[in-house]
């Protein structure tokens, strides 16, 4: 019998209310002809009863997910690039206009914010893992270390260049699950006044839009306001301020200081309320929540299964990550999408992990358009839907499946 699950915040025991099952690493892409057995575990999401943590109940190895040929980059999206342009431009403004200002990014990928400060001629540097987009980032003028950061990290970091001002992760901080050594290396390596400010896929935005997709392998903790104010208070920081974000199909941007070093904004407060009111940390209501993703799966195969029997192609759109557990937990292979297009050269003429659908350039997709289209990039919806406006005009058709199933 496998031990009982133990929150990662507090230590506390965590209720599993959700189990997809076995599940590949989700940015596992392999060559049609490797025969290798895939690495798997079971993905489950569970609730500390104690600190509220929504997390996963099995961890896969750090080093199994971020490696030399971790295919994501930031880039990738024009959104994000102005996402993340903007951003530096407001830490230049707001929080490094000193002259010894320093900022450490986790988890930094190709340098797609350092960019903006490095062209600043701002101090910097970029914690970051995965071998091959860090020598983008290096490409980029950013300065890098190629290392998982933890306590140790910061310890040399204070050593080698001093405390930073502001220590920022986007779609990094949920990855990591040993997160009390995450959290001595920030109050380790932050000045007295400086914050930090990371941002993560929201619990709220998940729940409410159903958009289960968000839980793969990468995402071990799924934040919410309560659950980042009680993680925040056990590690000697303070949540000061939070901001709801459009990206990634809804996150939230949290600032983090030291107890008293920064007045905590209303909107905080005004979060805790609406996640009060709506009982985001009840139990009852995350297992309506898995009651609901059960029923998309469901509606889903249906579908996908009616259309191929009446005849239709059907071509997925995007390789994503999270499209690992849609495909998987559904049990959607080539005999229902003919096969996925992706602009990433790394995961082009190569299969899905565990559903083995193969993968082909972006081009494949217009050269002859299919009926349709199961958009897997859904959090890219509005930039994706402009640039394919021909796969409309010429009768195609989208399917979604965030927040339901529905045809576009």
């Amino acid at each position: 019998m496998a031990p009982e699950p133990r929150c990662r915040i507090c230590g506390d025991a965590v209720v599993e209310f959700l189990d997809f099952g076995t599940q590949p690493l989700s940015d596992a892409f392999r060559d049609p002809g490797d025969t290798a057995e895939e690495f798997t575990y079971r993905l489950a999401v569970g609730r500390c009863g104690t600190c509220g943590m929504v997390q996963l109940t099995e961890e896969v190895p750090r080093e199994e997910m971020f490696h030399e040929e971790y295919p994501y980059l930031s880039r990738g999206s024009s959104v994000m690039r102005e996402h993340f342009r903007s951003l530096a431009e407001r830490f230049l403004t707001t929080e490094l206009s000193g002259d010894d200002a320093f900022i450490v990014e986790l988890g930094c990928n190709d340098g797609t914010m350092l960019k903006t400060v490095a062209e600043a001629g701002v101090r910097h540097l970029g914690v970051e893992p995965s071998g091959a987009v860090a020598d983008l980032a290096a490409e980029e003028g950013v300065r890098v270390r190629k290392d998982f950061f933890e306590e140790a990290t910061a310890l040399d970091i204070v050593a080698t260049e001093g405390q930073a001002d502001v220590i920022y992760a986007a779609n990094t901080l949920c990855h990591i699950p040993y997160m009390s050594s995450i959290l001595r290396g920030v109050t380790a390596l932050l000045r007295p006044e400086g914050v930090f400010v990371f941002e993560d896929p929201y619990l709220g935005d998940i729940v409410e839009r159903t958009s289960f997709d968000q839980i793969y392998d990468e995402h071990f903790f799924l934040f919410s306001v309560s659950s980042v104010d009680e993680m925040a208070r056990r590690h000697d920081l303070e949540l000061v301020d939070v901001e709801r974000l459009p990206v990634h199909g809804g996150e939230v941007r949290y600032t983090l200081a030291r107890p008293g070093a920064r007045k905590r904004s209303a909107a905080v407060e005004e979060l805790l309320a609406e996640e009060r009111g709506r009982g985001l940390g009840d139990l009852a209501v995350l297992e309506r929540f898995a009651e609901r993703v059960r029923t998309v799966r469901d509606d889903l195969v249906a579908l996908l299964t009616r259309l191929r029997a009446e005849g239709h192609r059907i071509v997925g759109y995007g390789a994503t990550a999270k499209s690992a557990t849609v495909t998987n937990f559904c049990g959607i292979g080539p005999d229902l999408v003919e096969f996925v297009c992706d602009t990433t050269p790394a995961k082009q003429h190569k299969l899905t992990p565990g559903s083995h659908i193969p993968v082909r350039p972006s081009e494949a997709f217009s050269d002859d358009y299919p009926p349709y289209a199961l958009l897997f990039a859904w959090n890219h919806a509005d930039e994706i839907m402009a640039k394919e406006q021909a796969f409309r005009d010429a009768g195609g058709r989208w399917i979604r499946y965030v927040p339901d199933v529905h045809v576009v």
